[in-house]
């Protein structure tokens, strides 16, 4: 058995005096910082994206390929966070990001040509979506384990329902009152302002440190050999370098990179796919009601299930749900069917948001958690990133989506056949 990470006592006056499990404050406080990432995010920078064309002169093209670069180039950051996140403490790093992620946004308000955006994209992707929910997810993962699926599930609904709606909501009204490059300035100063103190006031590192357990429990005995269901493998610490010589590690990333890339990939040509289908513009902005509403019931739902079911399950229905939605993109007859193909899509979608948020730590541990998901999170968002170029190549150069559509349908049914063959790593210290 390999070595467990002994970590030295740490004295706080909130977390001793907190009438209830600190976990619950550390929940509150790391979804918070997951909604604040909304001002890197694409619901977000889409309603400025009109703005950056007329007012810096530059080509939806060109606005669109430095959005990419960006969110490429960002990514690549996101192991070298990771390492410092474990290095460093989550609660050192979440002000650190924040604070940065604030500067990127008033910058944004800023720019005056396609290099200075080049930059603002780079920083706001890489600091935004990137780094902080980055953050905010590892310190929820250090303070729940038997939970962890639960937690980290209403977690995902609380930030998508508020994040999608508060956010876009504040930008559409402050914008015609103030303009757009003082609304993100403002952007910037809300994380500074309130991002940054509640990271510092309220992250806290891994319960042990304080004297605690995961999931509020006692402290174990000596005796108890088995605390977790068969389905939970009792916690053992993982190096990055050995967990990505596993194959639970890259069957985990690249399948979640999959239905990343295959539904940003649909989101992106959904217009032109459904008049494909006969289908009026229309249906595509309709079609998003039930994928929001399926995103949400799936994640709260996947987070009920990988605290009772095994993960490898959890992910293979992720996979299959999006191939079936997948297949289906090419056969919209009707209404119903666009409606029922965003209910799947939104659902595979929700699955894997859960499976990307607990995966890491429920295989690898919590000592070295920040590397190895940020390695995870590069994967993910390189998936993301270039999901709408297959698509694009099919329908431009064999003028259907069709070979797209059934390369990727094949490529999810074969990656949910191998998830159900998975089985959890063993340590080879073990």
């Amino acid at each position: 058995m390999p070595p467990q990470t002994i970590l030295p006592q740490k004295t706080s006056r909130l977390v001793q005096r907190t009438p209830f499990f600190y976990g619950w404050v550390v929940l509150a406080a790391g979804t918070l910082g997951i909604i604040m990432t909304s001002p890197g995010q694409t619901y977000a920078v889409s309603i400025f994206t009109e703005h950056f064309i007329t007012d810096l002169g530059l080509s939806r093209s060109l606005v669109s390929t430095l959005y990419a670069a960006g969110t490429l180039i960002g990514s690549f950051a996101l192991p070298l966070v990771g390492r410092l996140i474990d290095r460093r403490g989550s609660r050192f790093m979440v002000v650190v990001i924040a604070a940065l992620f604030g500067l990127a946004c008033i910058f944004m308000g800023l720019v005056q040509g396609a290099l200075m955006l080049a930059i603002g994209f780079v920083s706001i992707r890489m600091l935004g979506q990137g780094s902080l929910g980055l953050v905010s997810q590892n310190v929820i993962n250090q303070w729940w384990q038997q939970r962890r699926g639960t937690v980290m599930g209403l977690s995902g609904v609380i930030s998508s329902l508020l994040g999608l709606s508060a956010f876009p909501a504040l930008i559409n009204w402050l914008i015609p009152q103030v303009g757009w490059r003082v609304s993100y300035g403002l952007l910037g100063g809300l994380l500074l302002l309130v991002m940054v103190p509640v990271g510092y006031f309220f992250f806290r590192e891994q319960p042990e440190a304080y004297g605690l357990q995961p999931d509020g429990r006692s402290r174990p005995s000596p005796t108890d050999a088995n605390q977790f269901p068969d389905h939970i493998p009792a916690e053992i610490n993982w190096t990055l370098p050995e967990a990505m010589r596993t194959s639970a590690f890259w069957l985990v990333g690249l399948s979640a990179a999959v239905v990343a890339l295959i539904s940003t990939g649909l989101f992106f040509h959904m217009v032109s796919l459904f008049r494909d289908n006969g289908l009026p513009p229309t249906m595509a902005a309709a079609v998003y009601t039930p994928v929001a509403i399926a995103t949400a019931a799936a994640t709260l739902g996947s987070g009920f299930l990988v605290d009772r079911l095994p993960l490898r399950g959890v992910l293979a229905a992720s996979l299959l749900l999006t191939a079936v939605a997948t297949g289906m993109a090419q056969f919209l007859a009707s209404t119903p069917l666009a409606l029922l193909y965003g209910a799947l899509l939104g659902a595979g979608t929700g699955l894997v948001r859960t499976i990307m948020a607990v995966a890491w730590a429920h295989y690898f541990g919590r000592a070295h958690l920040g590397s190895i998901s940020g390695v995870g999170s590069t994967i993910l968002i390189v998936g993301a990133a270039i999901g709408p170029i297959p698509f694009a190549l099919a329908r431009d150069g064999l003028g259907s989506y069709a070979p797209a559509i059934n390369g990727l349908t094949l490529l999810a049914l074969l990656l949910a056949g191998a998830s159900l063959l998975m089985r959890p790593p063993v340590h080879p210290g073990s």
